[in-house]
C-alpha cells in the first residue's frame, strides 16, 4: 500500500477538482465530492498503470503549499493495480 495526497477543490462553477502533487497526471472532476473521489481512485489506478508500464518510479513525497481553501486528503491504495 502507498499513502498519496490529493487536494479536492471547490470550482465557482459548481463540482470538484481532484488532484495530487506528487503525481501531476492525476486530475479528475466530478460534480459531487463523492463523485469526484470516485473518479480520483479511477484516474490513480490508471496513472499507477501508466508509472508502472513505463517502468518508472513513484514520485517522493513532497509538501505542498496550497492557495485557497482545498481539501487535503489521503488515501491508501495497493501497489498491484
Amino acid at each position: 500500500m502507498i499513502r498519496v495526497t490529493l487536494v479536492l477543490e471547490p470550482q465557482p462553477e459548481g463540482g470538484y477538482t481532484v488532484t495530487c502533487p506528487n503525481l501531476p497526471e492525476l486530475v479528475t472532476e466530478g460534480d459531487t465530492q463523492d463523485e469526484a473521489l470516485a473518479n480520483a481512485y479511477d484516474a490513480l489506478t490508471a496513472v499507477l498503470e501508466l508509472y508502472a508500464e513505463a517502468g518508472r518510479a513513484l514520485p517522493p513525497t513532497t509538501h505542498h503549499e496550497y492557495r485557497g481553501d482545498p481539501v487535503t486528503l489521503e488515501m491508501a491504495v495497493p501497489l498491484e493495480v
